[in-house]
């Protein structure tokens, strides 16, 4: 039976090379992003270095959750139609941003890092469930150690602070997945998180050397600060999508779930918070209220 899997900020950086390694592994991989330009060079790439299983691109704009809706549906039909399963999926999508955004009315990281490939990943889930066994990766990071962790509303108390932000809703999206994990726990579906620990990215390339990213406390050690970011963002993509690949193909993990991949490719313990079942309520709460599984 061919094997199916679906990578979200699939066209360039660690989306890219993730959908690469999970084609070397005898996937037909299915990137989606936002620029078709970069989706055609991506699928260009992919097909030219495994031909045998022929990539797709399907262009999308991640922040719109009206446009997630409309690719859940493309996705689901598609494999409905084709009849081939849906095997993995693969939640790659993030992003960082120096100055506060909306996007549709909620702030702008809590929408890209967790609302979008949560209300993905609840939309798929028939089709990941009727295509078991089957695997759902999160991207997450380390940044969420120093996300709020509080989540009565979308935005915590405070100033806007682009690093902790992005590390709270990659907080938020952490304690879905463990979550997920127990609630589709005999279903065939595993869940898994992976860090990729750091590399250089657009997106890491773009925000981590202005200082309004991290509160004024951490700007007064911005010398500082901006070397551990420099070092960390500094290697390859190839490296940051092992822990990805890993956590959608490896056969040790097979029948497993809840397990966090981390930047070295092997298991390591979660982040306590993510594990706290009153974050993990709470991020529900807000995820079902911001991001309803029917357009309102």
């Amino acid at each position: 039976m061919k094997r199916t899997a679906v990578v979200t900020a699939g066209t360039a950086g660690i989306g890219l090379e993730t959908a690469l390694g999970l084609a070397a592994a005898g996937f037909a991989v299915t990137v989606v992003g936002r620029n078709a330009e970069r989706g055609a060079r991506a699928v260009s790439r992919i097909n030219g270095a495994v031909p045998a299983h022929p990539a797709r691109f399907l262009p999308t704009d991640l922040g719109s959750l009206d446009e997630v809706r409309s690719l859940a549906d493309r996705i689901a039909s598609h494999h409905a139609a084709t009849g081939e399963p849906l095997t993995v999926l693969v939640n790659n999508v993030g992003a960082m941003f120096a100055d506060r955004r909306e996007l549709d009315g909620v702030e702008a990281s809590f929408v890209v890092n967790h609302l979008s490939p949560y209300l993905l990943t609840e939309l798929l889930l028939p089709t990941l469930t009727s295509g078991a066994p089957s695997r759902i990766v999160n991207v997450t990071s380390g940044a969420v150690g120093l996300g709020k962790r509080v989540f009565d509303s979308v935005e915590p108390p405070g100033g806007y602070y682009g690093f902790h932000w992005y590390g709270r809703a990659k907080l938020a999206n952490l304690a879905y997945a463990l979550d997920l994990a127990g609630r589709l726990d005999g279903t065939g579906v595993s869940v898994f998180a992976a860090d990729p620990g750091g590399a250089a990215t657009d997106m890491t390339n773009g925000t981590m050397t202005d200082p309004r990213i991290v509160s004024p406390a951490l700007r007064l050690l911005w010398p500082l600060v901006r070397r551990t970011f420099r070092k960390s963002t500094s290697g390859p993509a190839s490296v940051a999508a092992r822990p990805s690949i890993v956590a959608a193909t490896d056969a040790a993990l097979t029948g497993r779930t809840g397990i966090v991949i981390g930047a070295q490719a092997s298991p390591v313990a979660p982040f306590r918070a993510a594990t706290d079942p009153r974050i993990a309520r709470a991020v529900r709460r807000l995820s079902e209220r911001h991001a309803p599984l029917a357009a309102p």
